[in-house]
């Protein structure tokens, strides 16, 4: 398949951000040297939206304007962001119930005893992965405080190995890594707005195609 019929595929990312008041950082892994998708960068835990992810219930739901502006796929986002950052990092955005009834891919986020709660979510940006890369996603980027993970924020024992190299990272200094250009962008928006983590006024959205930040539709 060229690059120019690469399809774009939904997606959900989680920035996590410990001491936003003090000295704020960022929860970020390094990919793998194989991987067909940005290979050795530095990344927010994150990635496509699975077909289940539209089923799942959440416990908490997305704060109103979140929702309001993500429209009626904002719970699928939030739903594919909360697995993601589990499966990435082994962190947990729950809150405590039974669900003996989770699906396979969900199993064991349940086996720690929560359900995903997206009352701690917030909306921030949107973006569009440039064409010419092998994948190409239509991410929607979430902020969450550390503190409302229901799980130990330094315990990474869980976590998948698709990111290594886990860490909590100033955003100082994570500005200076080898980072992609939209997590730059992202990352940067993020930290101008600190130590406020309410929903912005305006969603910033990178559009791959036309590469300019402007505000998004949804």
């Amino acid at each position: 398949m060229s690059s120019e019929n690469i399809p774009v595929r939904d997606a959900a990312t989680i920035i996590v951000i410990r001491d936003r008041h003090a000295a704020p950082s960022v929860l970020m892994g390094q990919r793998g040297k194989a991987a067909v998708f940005m290979p050795d960068k530095v990344v927010f835990p994150g990635g496509a939206v699975d077909p289940g992810d539209a089923a799942i219930t959440l416990a908490g739901p997305l704060p109103d304007a979140c929702a309001r502006r993500l429209g009626p796929d904002g719970a699928t986002f939030a739903a594919a962001g909360i697995r993601e950052l589990w499966e990435e990092t082994g962190q947990v955005a729950g809150c405590r119930a039974d669900w003996a009834e989770a699906p396979g891919d969900w199993r064991g986020f349940a086996a720690t005893g929560h359900r995903p709660d997206a009352r701690g979510l917030r909306y921030v940006f949107r973006a569009i992965t440039p064409p010419g890369r092998p994948r190409r996603f239509d991410a929607r980027f979430f902020t969450l405080d550390a503190e409302s993970l229901a799980s130990d924020p330094d315990d990474f024992s869980a976590a998948g190995d698709e990111l290594a190299n886990l860490k909590w990272i100033p955003i100082e200094e994570a500005r200076g890594l080898d980072l992609p250009y939209v997590t730059a962008i992202v990352l940067a928006e993020v930290a101008a707005r600190l130590p406020s983590l309410d929903t912005p006024d305006r969603i910033p959205f990178f559009d791959g195609d036309a590469p300019e930040v402007r505000d998004a539709a949804r």
